[in-house]
């Protein structure tokens, strides 16, 4: 598992992890339609990136004729995680 999973994959559980912290403690309510959705289908997507390789965005702005990084830094030659 390469560094760029791991980081999603806990970047995702801690989005949903506060969503259902504030859930718990009745400082937001989720059951009531809001921008909060946004936030968990965001924290659902890079948990499932870390996992799986997938990412939407990804897909996304490659379609859109974005150049890949050949590193966090952009300077070297190792491969990006999507």
């Amino acid at each position: 598992m390469t560094v760029n999973r791991i980081v999603s994959i806990i970047s995702g559980f801690m989005v949903l992890l506060s969503l259902t912290l504030a859930q718990i403690t009745h400082q937001i309510d989720l059951f009531h339609p809001a921008f909060l959705w946004m936030t968990a289908f965001i924290g659902l997507n890079l948990f499932q990136m870390g996992f799986t390789g997938f990412c939407p965005a990804a897909k996304l702005f490659k379609a859109l004729g974005m150049k890949e990084a050949t590193s966090a830094c952009g300077t070297s030659s190792s491969k990006s995680c999507c």
